[in-house]
Order: C-alpha cells, then structure tokens, then sequence
C-alpha cells in the first residue's frame, strides 16, 4: 500500500494539478497561435513572394532547392509565442507586484 498511498500523495500536490492545467492551457493557446501564423499571418506576408514565383501554397516556396516558406511561417509563430507569454509574465509579475504594495 506505500507505493499507491505515494503515488496518489503525489499525483494530487497543487503543484501537479496546476501544471497539467498549464499543459493542456498551453497546447489549446499553441493551437490558436499556429492557425493564425499559419492561416492568417504567413500568408498575408507571404503574398507578393507567392505570386511573384507563381505558387498557390507557402509550402511551396523555395529558392532553386531551398523551400523556405515554412522556416518563415515558423519564425513568425515563435515570435508570436514568445511575445504572447513575455506579456503574460509581465502581467502576473504587475499583479504580485501591486499585491506587495498593499
């Protein structure tokens, strides 16, 4: 009975059960940012590049051999990400901060 009376101690800490919220939080968000990176943002940028070598899809962009059009759709996404949880930090950190004041 220790192995399960542990395991169940430490399957039910806060800690765990905050961070499985924040991993399945933060696949949702990832799933949004890729959609508009993808969907939205690439291809906005993309397009002069696209009709100018006469493809209908940004997959399909390259140079003699070197097909760059997803390495910009993904630079794009984790600009987007690292911005989107810089702001999110800089949030909870005002929070605690004017927590502190009080």
């Amino acid at each position: 009975m220790g192995f399960v009376q542990d395991f169940k101690k430490f399957a039910l800490k806060d800690n765990v059960v905050e961070l499985a919220v924040a991993v399945v939080i933060g696949a949702a968000f990832g799933d949004i940012v890729s959609s508009l990176v993808e969907d939205v943002i690439t291809p906005l940028i993309l397009i002069p590049a696209t009709e100018a070598a006469g493809v209908a899809d940004i997959d399909q962009l390259s140079w003699k051999a070197v097909k760059y059009g997803k390495l910009v759709s993904a630079i794009i996404k984790f600009i987007l990400i690292a911005l989107s949880l810089f702001m999110v930090t800089r949030l909870i950190q005002k929070i605690d901060r004017s927590k502190e004041s009080k």
